[in-house]
């Protein structure tokens, strides 16, 4: 039924009421994307998911008035606004952080579980993300976010699927992701990620955050990967980042090429909510980073905290 009480925590961007509501709204986010039959009263199900919108796009719409600054300026020609967008590779939220240096070389065993811990919370599943933003998209970006999600699937292969290869390594370590044992800025990421996906208002948004993913992972997945390496863990373990470090390289060149800028050039309006998704995607996950620092005791600063 709907909580007025838990809808009116959304705004919140930290604190109690924030961690709150990102562990609730994560809580029904896993309920709601079950596949199901028919069952119980058909109307309290849809005021449930009534309400459910009704929080998630109040948080949607609260990040969206905190990121406003940096988004102010998205140019609306196509080839500019590619320019811009690729410049959030190295100047956008979170890019650089010094923890990734530091699970290279530095990160015990039971850090790295920690850490993916957090990693593995936050994963929305990229393939149904891109299922669920495709959904009456034009030709040729929706051609290139069928080949994306045919790579995630492993291009009919069950062990090259991407999400069991996560599962593989979350295993190895022995990882519980249970969201009361995750910090809520890593639920926080998922549930903005559902939420871009989910909701048809905010699709171009979801096509921008999609592909700050691609763009801005590998230089990430590097140093995970190397981070494992050094402590060992098999191969077939750490195939989830070795992958990632080279193949997202491809995809991000082609999500540029083939969904952003046709988008953009069909309609210069859709380039602010594409880049406004990118920034939200990396907002958050600037926070994180900086929430795993905190949570490691790393006396160093992220290139937003040395400005």
């Amino acid at each position: 039924m709907r909580d007025p009480d838990w809808i009116a925590l959304a705004p919140a961007l930290n604190g109690v009421a924030f961690e709150r509501f990102q562990r609730e709204l994560c809580r029904r986010n896993g309920a709601r994307l079950e596949p199901l039959t028919p069952s119980g009263d058909w109307r309290e199900d849809v005021q449930e998911r009534a309400a459910l919108a009704e929080a998630e796009i109040a948080y949607v719409e609260s990040v969206r008035a905190a990121i406003a600054p940096f988004v102010a300026d998205i140019p609306s020609d196509a080839d500019a606004f590619l320019s811009w967008y690729e410049r959030l590779a190295e100047k956008g939220p979170g890019q650089n952080d010094p923890l990734f240096p530091w699970l290279e070389r530095q990160a015990s065993f039971e850090e790295m579980k920690w850490f993916l811990e957090q990693e593995v919370s936050g994963e929305a599943g990229f393939d149904d993300l891109v299922a669920l933003t495709q959904i009456k998209m034009p030709q040729t970006p929706k051609l290139e976010m069928a080949r994306n999600y045919w790579d995630e699937m492993g291009r009919g292969n069950a062990q090259g699927m991407h999400g069991p290869m996560l599962t593989r390594l979350a295993g190895y370590f022995g990882v519980d992701a249970r969201p009361e044992r995750v910090c809520p800025e890593s639920l926080a990421l998922g549930n903005m990620m559902v939420a871009l996906a989910s909701n048809r208002r905010y699709a171009f948004h979801s096509i921008g955050a999609l592909g700050a993913i691609e763009m801005t992972a590998p230089g990430r997945a590097i140093h995970v990967e190397r981070g494992l390496r050094r402590l060992k863990i098999p191969g077939k373990q750490r195939q989830y980042f070795s992958l990632h470090a080279i193949l997202d390289v491809k995809h991000s060149e082609a999500w540029n090429r083939e969904v952003l800028r046709p988008l953009v050039a069909e309609d210069p309006r859709r380039a602010q909510a594409i880049g406004e998704g990118a920034v939200l995607r990396l907002w958050h996950g600037a926070r994180c980073f900086e929430r795993y620092r905190r949570h490691f005791r790393l006396q160093m600063e992220s290139p937003r905290e040395a400005a």
